[in-house]
């Protein structure tokens, strides 16, 4: 018998298998159409599913201690639902929606409260007009997606196109205004099943009951149980807590957060920790599945993902410290500029200004030195966060506030000259590299002379004429000529080396923005002279640093020559506060390389300032040993910068402080602050209700006193109010 061919059985097998395959699907058709055809037919026309997103609760930020700052308020929104407002034809459907907005808004305006309004046109003196400086907006709105018109096109012809698209017939000329703007923003946000639209998010409870009683005149309608951000002490530190808003524009929700399931209505930290910490605190949205009739009505919703809260952030802040700090830079730069009016009417000097009067701003940190925690970061003048939010002319006022520039943080981004804040670092950079000993004498007769061929003229010059002088001594007083030596010596290359481990001219590391600041040398102009490397020695000449850099300065002298980064987190928790998914720890950026003898010689000198020196009047005789230098830089013009570095106590430091009052002239006031800022941490000094900054001791004898007067009070009307002859 002859044997098939070994492809013919391949055919065979092949062909059963192809008439397998296709009789499972002739099966299974049979079973869709015919067996279950009906079953099947009705499913396919009566429903179809989307999925929409559940908005997480965002976290909240508080201080170390636990104290709000930026937390959630349980709050009501009015929502607009597309699945059910869906009626029995699309005609029906717009007139209902027209109207069903008209009534919403018609009570919200009654009972004063706002609804979300972004139409950059109004009906003014008769006609339709657009808005003034909303230019990107109205860019927006003549759009394909919107009004369709021509870029050209007035705003009476961009409402003509509106009213056509969105079919609103039958109210008044403001009416039709305002109905245009929440179907306009509808369109925005891309109202859908999918995407319900809020347009109201923060209403009363009055307004909850009207809306809840009226439910069946208003279809789509609904009142979702929300949480509104709420910021507690509003105007204590809003350029670190920061704010949240809107998107800038549409093309930045698009490119930058529609895939990450952000909606164009949503809002998003913008500012501060708010926005650092955007991820952290935002949550994670869940989800719901909305079946849908074929008719457009709402069958089912079933929650397949239940959202999560963002998470909770601590920031190192403290409170109490911060209002301290914030109030004693109110009080001194007020009082800089009082004394500068005064010696101004005086003239006891020959001139009539350049005393102070110019100070309106400042800032001041403290830093937590074993951790790098900002414990509190000042700026002088603050602002509100939400009145900054709420009203545009408050917030036009700060903006073109330029003595003050409140809007500025100082304490991260104002750079200032420091003056002989400096001149630490450059003595722990001349005696590593062996410039000068701790015993290395330089004469000081007023004038440094090296350049001048001996001259006086045109000779830079000390504050004072300190004769045959040492490096505790040049600390303590001041002594400009010695650091003009000393800078000369030393070289404007390894100056700076060192000046960078210090932390000066490069960023900290803190969460937020912050300023690098400059650090004078080559890199900061075109072409350096030699003679310039003097002006730099002693903390002039391009030098510009922010107190945050300055403050951790101070902690890398109080670490024995180790760098913290500055943080101002302090742990971050999940929504509860139970659970603890992130805690500080201290982080050494670098080493500044100085052995611990030459940082130990450096460090007498600074506690000299305070017990024989420039500091010895406001601080010699606190309780506490400080160590710390004072600064007072040359402006281009007005009155001097007055500037204060330190850390306490001094042979076992805690923290480190920097002080800068910007035109302060007088460093007396400069040190007030710091005074304030000690009483704060080691005397628990705090902001009583009448303003008076008060330590707990001054707070308990306060109380003591007020108690023996009120006894005296009681006894002295019990004794008027007895009977005669009792």
């Amino acid at each position: 018998m002859e044997k098939r061919p070994r492809s013919a059985w391949r055919y065979l097998v092949l062909t059963l298998l192809l008439i397998a395959v296709f009789g499972v699907y002739v099966l299974r058709l049979y079973d869709w159409q015919i067996v279950n055809g009906d079953t099947w037919l009705t499913t396919a026309d009566n429903s179809t599913q989307s999925t929409v997103a559940m908005t997480a609760a965002r976290g909240e930020i508080l201080d170390v201690n636990g104290e709000p700052l930026a937390v959630n308020r349980t709050g009501y929104a009015v929502v607009l639902n597309w699945a059910y407002m869906r009626l029995s034809t699309m005609e029906e459907t717009v007139k209902q929606e027209n109207e069903t907005i008209h009534q919403i808004i018609t009570l919200l305006d009654q009972k004063g409260e706002e609804w979300t309004d972004v139409l950059p046109i109004v009906w003014e003196n008769g006609e339709y007009v657009f808005l003034p400086d909303m230019d990107k907006e109205i860019e927006t709105l003549k759009g394909r997606d919107y009004a369709d018109v021509n870029s050209y096109a007035s705003a009476e012809l961009c409402m003509e196109s509106l009213i056509a698209k969105y079919e609103v017939e039958g109210y008044t000329p403001e009416e039709t205004r305002d109905i245009v703007s929440v179907r306009y923003n509808m369109t925005k946000n891309q109202f859908g099943v999918s995407n319900p639209y809020t347009m109201a998010d923060d209403v009363s409870l009055e307004i909850v009951t009207i809306l809840s009683e009226n439910t069946q005149k208003l279809p789509g309608v609904s009142i979702e149980v929300t949480t509104t951000r709420e910021y507690e002490n509003t105007s204590l530190m809003p350029h670190i807590v920061g704010r949240m808003g809107k998107f800038s524009s549409m093309e930045d929700w698009l490119n930058n957060y529609q895939d990450k399931g952000y909606a164009f209505d949503d809002l998003i930290g913008i500012s501060g920790v708010e926005s650092a910490f955007e991820e952290t605190l935002r949550g994670e949205d869940g989800e719901k599945v909305v079946e849908m009739t074929s008719m457009g009505s709402l069958a089912s919703e079933t929650v397949t993902k239940a959202p999560e809260a963002g998470d909770t952030v601590y920031l190192t802040l403290d409170k109490r410290i911060q209002e301290v700090v914030n109030k004693s830079l109110e009080e001194n730069i007020t009082a800089t500029r009082e004394y500068g009016e005064q010696q101004n009417a005086k003239n006891a000097d020959g001139r009539s200004d350049a005393h102070g009067e110019d100070c309106y701003t400042g800032g001041a940190v403290v830093m937590d030195v074993k951790t790098g925690a900002i414990l509190a970061a000042g700026t002088y003048p603050t602002y509100d966060l939400v009145l900054a939010q709420e009203d545009a002319s408050y917030y036009a006022s700060l903006a073109n506030d330029t003595l003050g520039t409140p809007l500025v943080n100082k304490a991260f981004n104002g750079t200032f000259t420091p003056g002989s804040c400096f001149k630490p670092a450059v003595a722990c950079a001349a005696l590593e590299e062996g410039v000068i000993t701790n015993s290395t004498v330089i004469n000081c007769s007023h004038y440094y002379t090296r350049f001048t061929n001996g001259s006086t003229t045109n000779a830079p010059t000390c504050l004072g004429w300190h004769g045959n002088i040492t490096l505790r001594s040049a600390l303590a007083d001041s002594c400009n000529v010695f650091f003009f030596e000393t800078g000369y010596q030393l070289g404007i290359t390894a100056m700076n080396l060192y000046c960078q481990r210090f932390g000066l001219g490069v960023k900290t590391g803190i969460e937020i923005g912050e300023s690098a600041g400059v650090l004078a040398g080559p890199n900061s102009r075109d072409t350096w002279y030699q003679g310039e490397t003097l002006n730099a020695a002693i903390g002039q000449s391009d030098n510009a640093f922010t107190p945050l850099q300055l403050c951790t300065y101070a902690a890398t002298l109080a670490n024995n020559g180790n760098r913290p980064r500055a943080t101002i987190i302090s742990k971050i928790t999940d929504y509860t506060r139970e659970e603890v998914k992130e805690e500080i720890e201290l982080e050494i950026v670098e080493n500044v390389g100085v052995s611990q003898e030459n940082l130990d010689y450096v460090k007498e000198g600074m506690k000299a300032v305070i017990t024989e020196g420039s500091a010895k009047s406001t601080l010699g005789s606190y309780p506490i040993e400080i160590a710390g230098k004072t600064g007072t830089a040359e402006r281009s013009s007005g009155s001097d910068n007055v500037t204060f570095i330190g850390y306490a106590p001094a042979d076992d430091p805690e923290i480190a402080f920097a002080v800068v009052l910007d035109h302060g002239s007088t460093g007396r006031y400069c040190q007030y602050v710091v005074r304030d800022i000690l009483d704060a941490y080691f005397y628990d000094a705090e902001v009583c209700e009448d303003g008076v900054i008060r330590t707990a001791e001054e707070r308990e004898e306060l109380a003591a006193q007020q108690a023996a007067a009120d006894a005296s009070s009681a006894a002295s009307d019990g004794a008027s109010s007895a009977p005669a002859g009792a």
